[in-house]
């Protein structure tokens, strides 16, 4: 019996088709993703006016400036209010970006939101990417489906929160609902 059990090959070959979120390249652009590049499908966001956030693994030393979510089939109609935050792993807001108002965001399109300060990632762990739109269509995402949490200590992968939120993020993540649709982030 080896230290992998039963297993006879090599972990990293045997993986390797998970690491289609990570960089392929070392010299290509600093990015952290909560999901692979594979199986993703059309997601439902949330309702307008409620906050989801999804958990992202950040590491020590990680300058995080941009959260970029793409869109799926659907895009926004009539939008008011479009913001995107993060959080730190016990839910309190490290910071947002601006409020893109009303600039349209078609199908099929990643929309990036630069935070108004750049935040230092200073211990390794879960954190959480969070957008809100406030529109008469909320576009749909590109993303997953995710399992609810059923072992102590487990979080949530995505979550809803808020009601009735406009331009500015919450201070924390209060009372977070678990959310089976899990959009993909992307963090640079």
């Amino acid at each position: 019996m080896s230290p992998l059990g039963a297993f006879r090959g090599i972990p990293r070959n045997d993986l390797g088709w998970l690491n289609s979120a990570g960089r392929p390249d070392p010299e290509a652009v600093f990015h952290r993703a909560n999901l692979p590049r594979v199986g993703l499908d059309d997601v439902a966001t949330a309702a307008t006016g409620v906050m989801c956030s999804v958990a992202i693994y950040l590491q020590d030393g990680d300058l995080i400036s941009n959260l970029t979510f793409v869109s799926g089939g659907t895009a926004g109609a009539s939008l008011t209010n479009q913001f995107a935050a993060l959080y730190n792993g016990a839910g309190a807001l490290m910071a947002q970006s601006a409020d893109k108002t009303s600039e349209a965001w078609t199908a099929d399109t990643a929309k990036t939101f630069a935070l108004a300060t750049a935040q230092r990632i200073t211990k390794s762990g879960v954190y959480y990417a969070a957008l809100a739109v406030a529109a008469s269509t909320v576009p749909t995402l590109v993303g997953s489906v995710g399992a609810k949490p059923f072992l102590t200590g487990e979080g949530n992968l995505a979550q809803t929160s808020g009601s009735s939120l406009t331009a500015t993020a919450p201070a924390t993540i209060a009372t977070p609902a678990f959310k089976r649709a899990v959009p993909l982030v992307i963090a640079t």
